[in-house]
């Protein structure tokens, strides 16, 4: 048998190559041989949270894994000739990022015969990883416009260290086309929203909080603007946390959004100012997406029937990673002139 070589080392080194890698192998039917996992990283090798992934791969295609354990630098995955829909449950173990390893699985799940439904146990909110909020509130409902028909429901926070918490995903499949996404103007501010969500912390008022410090910033830095934020006390999670989400909806439709997850250290205050700043980092460099959104629209773009062309704020390991991905896999080319990412896709 022969294998579709990926070298893990190559662009950003992360497990983005493998999340990404597991999932369009299990599309194009491609066996995989993946080494060198997350050599740019400090913990080399498969963590739980990408182990889980390339067997949730396995289990939705019924398909062949080998060398897969936690610390693994190789692995062989063969996927089965069929992606089968169903009811998913997989848990993670840790507080590892839930809306990662659904970034795996939801492409795969669009070309099943039927809908399917995930739930997904470990993090929700923490750094270096896109919130739940996030992927509910920008990103999904992005994916609608290019036919993408996905719910996302949070059963339960979970924050760093313990995990624990619960999404529930349900994924629809493709009906004909994905359909190319352009973005190709910014427009105004129409609207700032989001979702300020605190477990165990009603006390000290955490939402509250950095509701009031992210708008407070909003003002010193001249902008005139109530926001609309969701304040959300939880008292169902496993530990304290917190997280705070915010978009910008704009005139042209653009959806640019920001969050940030609580820490041991990090008041509520730091917060919402960081949140205030990197929101408007983004939208004043003139982008049509965020830097988190950026990365993940690569791949249903590659899949979509025409061209998308959307503007990011910067380049990054991630959009790198993904572009040089959807080309090894689909032969999907792409171009960025200036910020403006153009990817035509094979329909």
């Amino acid at each position: 048998m022969s294998f579709f070589e990926i070298d893990g080392s190559e662009k950003s080194g992360s497990g983005t190559i493998l999340r990404y890698s597991a999932t369009l192998t299990s599309i194009t039917k491609k066996s995989l041989h993946l080494f060198n996992i997350r050599q740019k990283r400090e913990k080399k090798g498969l963590r739980p949270q990408h182990l889980k992934a390339i067997e949730a791969c396995k289990e939705i295609t019924k398909g062949e894994l080998k060398n897969a354990y936690v610390g693994s630098e190789e692995i062989f995955y063969t996927p089965g000739k069929k992606i089968f829909s169903g009811n998913y449950s997989f848990d993670i173990g840790t507080a590892g990022s839930t809306t990662m390893l659904a970034s795996a699985i939801i492409p795969m799940l669009l070309f099943a015969d039927t809908p399917s439904t995930i739930e997904l146990t470990g993090g929700l909110f923490q750094d270096f990883a896109p919130a739940a909020h996030h992927l509910a509130f920008v990103v999904l409902p992005l994916l609608k416009r290019m036919n993408i028909d996905i719910s996302l429901e949070i059963l339960k926070p979970g924050y760093v260290p313990t995990g624990g918490g619960k999404i529930k995903l349900k994924i629809h499949p493709i009906k004909k086309n994905v359909l190319p996404i352009c973005l190709e103007k910014q427009g105004k501010i129409k609207k700032i929203k989001g979702i300020a969500l605190s477990s165990n912390l009603k006390e000290q008022e955490v939402s509250k909080r950095m509701f009031l410090s992210f708008q407070k910033e909003l003002e010193n830095m001249g902008l005139n603007i109530k926001s609309d934020i969701e304040l959300i006390y939880d008292e169902t999670a496993d530990q304290k946390g917190a997280s705070l989400t915010c978009f910008i909806e704009t005139e042209t439709g653009c959806i640019i959004g920001i969050d940030v997850a609580g820490k041991i250290g990090r008041t509520s205050e730091a917060i919402g100012k960081t949140v205030a700043k990197r929101l408007m980092q983004d939208f004043n460099s003139n982008a049509t997406v965020d830097r988190y959104t950026a990365d993940q629209l690569i791949l249903y773009a590659a899949l979509a029937k025409g061209t998308s062309k959307y503007i990011i704020p910067k380049m990054t390991e991630h959009i790198e990673s993904n572009l040089w991905l959807i080309e090894k896999f689909l032969n999907v080319k792409s171009e960025i002139f200036g910020n403006l990412l153009t990817i035509h896709g094979i329909g």
